[in-house]
């Protein structure tokens, strides 16, 4: 693969990589967004409005309650009358069967012909009151109706449920006449209830047709509320008409979200807005912070917390949970300003706020609370290596949300009776929260591969085992190293640079020398054993002592950052005393100069520079005849220019006015360490 080929797919490469970190971060936002917009408000009647100003978003009718609808039903319902239609064919079927029956065996059971015609007027006026089956009389009754419609071919009278009759109420009433008293037994005997069949039935279709008539003249609602119209404040009571307003827009928001259009349309809306955000991230990374894509580690933090905080306020407005100001999302600012910078934490931060707000309702205060308590944690806090300073900061973030909502409840409101102290206690418990970052940073350290402050105070101890032990074997390393340490830290803080991190990758540098420290000139006393080695012998012993390092480093589990000072504190310089010895010694033979050559890399970071100078500079102040301020002044010029000729500074971001500073400073911290007096000039004779 030639060098094109390989650069156009390693670009293709990196774009697929960037497209499917997008897709991803969308998708999972978005799939827990909420889909419907629920009418989260839990309210009572007689109760206080614990929430903040609510207006109508668009034009609704106020329903009725269940018990005035149910009132006015029962009003109507004493007016209804259901139909009923008469089947003529029934008496006439009756009658003639019961005469068929008199003719064939009831004249043998009543032989006397005037009683058969007394019971045919009976069963005539029977049908005449209107006979009724017991199941539909039950129906009439359980409605309390009083009175219906009686249809009869092509018309309808009304009559009263009183006439009608069950077949049961006919045979007793044929039964009790007193025409009959005297051939009870008899009549019995004929089974008249075989000539008593329902005539009236009742008409369900017409009865149905006509109930729904009535009660359709019943109005649903009693008014009607215009968008942009008031509903309700913080504190005021929630009164039977606020409570049926309340549930009639409860029941209108419930009918616009679940329908299939407006889903549809809220999904497009949610995938535009978050890609608009999670894009703007991005180019902002693509211009400004494009070395985060190559540190995975930095780049799977960034994203994983621009999705957990938006799910978690998603979740907690879904499920109604407490409220989304307990959530402390200053807590993003710190962790992206611990581990990467200070325009990333703010850029990120304003990305997840954005993001959050689209689950709320009225996400302007949301939005204004966030911003601002994000801006002081990354203002109060720009280092962190004690607790006591993320105290102070959650202290100033709480104090932040405190004035600046009371300011907003102030523009707001007239009355300061009706402030919402609930919350200020919210505020405090974010705050309380917004602690628990100090144990995530070292956890997030360990997932994501970051090394923090707090870790490089931590490694700076000189109790530590590592630097123990370096005091008690290579006393003269040690105090070399934590003068390096006082030059390099002194050197980062003028020119801005992470002066923690130099300090401690300053004390660690040459932790290799402790597996042979008398091969050291600082930790020998008076028997120098390269006099029994050859220069090339020499060379490699000095050489080992950054691999030698390496291996401690890995060994003990330092982080990378700390490991990169070690490789990178000489970079690929050249040990000059034993090669040009060793050259002098033999100048007819061609020296093979790597074996002089440490393995590097050279420094590739703003810290890793200052550090390889005040290692330069510190070592060879030691060899100084004497210390005046022009001899001190030469040294560091002299060692430093060198570096920069010989192209050791050519992969780190240091410029020439940051190189100009780190030697004034080394001039100056030189100065007070050997106390360097002023020559005074001589008289001129």
């Amino acid at each position: 693969m030639n060098s094109i080929s390989k650069h156009k797919w390693l670009f293709n490469r990196d774009i697929i990589y960037k497209i499917l970190i997008f897709i991803a971060t969308v998708t999972v936002i978005v799939s827990f967004l909420p889909q419907d917009d629920k009418f989260n408000y839990q309210f009572d009647i007689n109760k206080p409005w614990k929430y903040g100003l609510l207006q109508a978003s668009f034009d609704f009718p106020i329903y009725k309650s269940d018990a005035q609808i149910k009132e006015e039903q029962d009003s109507l319902m004493a007016s209804y009358q259901p139909y009923l239609s008469i089947n003529n064919n029934a008496e006439k079927q009756a009658i003639e069967k019961f005469k068929e029956d008199y003719n064939k065996t009831l004249k043998y059971i009543i032989p006397n012909y005037e009683y058969f015609t007394q019971i045919e007027k009976m069963l005539k006026e029977m049908y005449k009151l209107g006979i009724i089956s017991g199941s539909d009389m039950s129906i009439l009754r359980g409605d309390s109706i009083k009175t219906f419609r009686l249809v009869n071919n092509t018309t309808a009278s009304s009559h009263n449920v009183s006439q009608l009759i069950t077949v049961k109420e006919a045979y007793e009433k044929i039964m009790s006449s007193t025409s009959f008293q005297l051939i009870r037994t008899l009549l019995q005997k004929c089974n008249l209830n075989n000539y008593l069949t329902p005539n009236v039935e009742f008409d369900k279709e017409r009865s149905d047709i006509a109930k729904k008539d009535l009660l359709s003249t019943i109005s649903g609602a009693s008014g009607y509320v215009i968008s942009g119209q008031k509903i309700i404040d913080r504190g005021e009571i929630v009164n039977e008409g606020t409570y049926n307003i309340l549930q009639s827009l409860k029941k209108e928001w419930s009918k616009k979200s679940d329908s299939p259009q407006e889903i549809r349309m809220t999904i497009g809306g949610q995938i535009l807005f978050v890609s608009i955000f999670i894009l703007c991230f991005m180019i902002y990374l693509e211009l400004f912070r494009k070395d985060y894509y190559q540190h995975k580690g930095g780049l799977t933090l960034l994203f994983a917390l621009v999705m957990f905080f938006p799910v978690l306020t998603s979740l907690m407005v879904d499920q109604n949970l407490f409220t989304v100001y307990i959530i402390p999302f200053a807590m993003v600012p710190i962790i992206v300003r611990v581990f990467l910078d200070s325009r990333t934490a703010f850029m990120i931060v304003c990305t997840i706020i954005m993001l959050s707000s689209i689950t709320l309702r009225y996400p302007y205060e949301f939005i204004l609370l966030q911003v601002v308590a994000s801006m002081i944690a990354i203002y109060s806090l720009r280092e962190l290596s004690q607790r006591s300073q993320l105290i102070r900061t959650a202290f100033f973030i709480f104090v932040g949300y405190a004035l600046l909502y009371f300011s907003l409840e102030l523009i707001n409101e007239n009355d300061l009776t009706r402030l919402n102290t609930r919350m200020y206690l919210y505020f405090m418990i974010n705050g309380v929260l917004l602690l628990f970052a100090y144990p995530l940073l070292f956890v997030l350290e360990k997932i994501f591969g970051f090394t923090s402050n707090v870790t490089l105070v931590e490694l700076s101890n000189i109790n530590n085992k590592i630097l123990r032990e370096m005091s008690e074997v290579a006393p003269g390393t040690f105090q070399h190293s934590l003068q390096v340490a006082n030059l390099a830290s002194a050197a980062a803080n003028r020119i801005d640079a992470k002066s923690q991190l130099v300090r401690t990758g300053a004390l660690y540098h040459d932790i290799g020398k402790t597996i042979n420290p008398a091969l050291f000139t600082e930790n020998q006393s008076g028997v120098n054993p390269h006099e029994n080695l050859t220069y090339q012998q020499s060379a490699q012993v000095v050489l080992s002592h950054v691999t030698d390092g390496l291996k401690l480093a890995e060994k003990h589990n330092l982080p990378q950052v700390i490991k990169d000072f070690i490789s990178t504190h000489h970079g690929k310089g050249v040990t000059k005393y034993f090669y040009i010895s060793c050259q002098n010694e033999n100048p007819d033979e061609v020296i093979d100069k790597s074996i002089f050559t440490y393995p590097g890399p050279n420094p590739f970071t703003k810290e890793q520079a200052i550090m390889m100078m005040a290692d330069s500079v510190e070592a060879a102040s030691r060899s100084m005849p004497e210390y005046t301020e022009e001899s001190i002044s030469n040294l560091v010029d002299k060692i430093v220019d060198s570096q920069v000729n010989e192209g050791y500074f050519k992969e780190c971001p240091i410029t020439f006015m940051d190189i100009a500073n780190v030697k004034s400073v080394f001039k100056e911290k030189l100065k007070t360490m050997y106390h360097a007096r002023i020559s005074y000039p001589e008289l001129k004779k």
